[in-house]
């Protein structure tokens, strides 16, 4: 395997940390987000995405993709990434 790969799988494996649960059972949920998220990121060699380089423009993602959940659950959930995320940040 060669490095730029190791790197785009050590990215998805970050991404998908942060929205897989505790049992590891949801992150099939995640995957074409989390792709979606890693090809649509602006890289500082390109300044452009993979997305954007690929096809010539920037694709937005489609609404039956996303995950149909309560605002409720929504807001909870964006507080446990928040807070994993300062955690992280103070570790490092």
């Amino acid at each position: 395997m060669n490095r730029q790969i190791k790197c785009m799988n050590q990215e998805l494996e970050l991404y998908l940390q942060f929205f897989v649960d505790y049992k590891q059972k949801n992150w099939l949920i995640w995957l074409a987000m989390v792709e979606f998220a890693v090809d649509n990121k602006t890289y500082l060699a390109t300044k452009m995405s993979l997305l954007k380089a690929n096809y010539s423009r920037e694709l937005r993602m489609e609404t039956d993709i996303i995950r149909k959940e309560k605002v409720t659950e929504f807001v909870e959930r964006i507080k446990k990434v928040k807070e994993k995320a300062e955690t992280a940040l103070k570790k490092a």
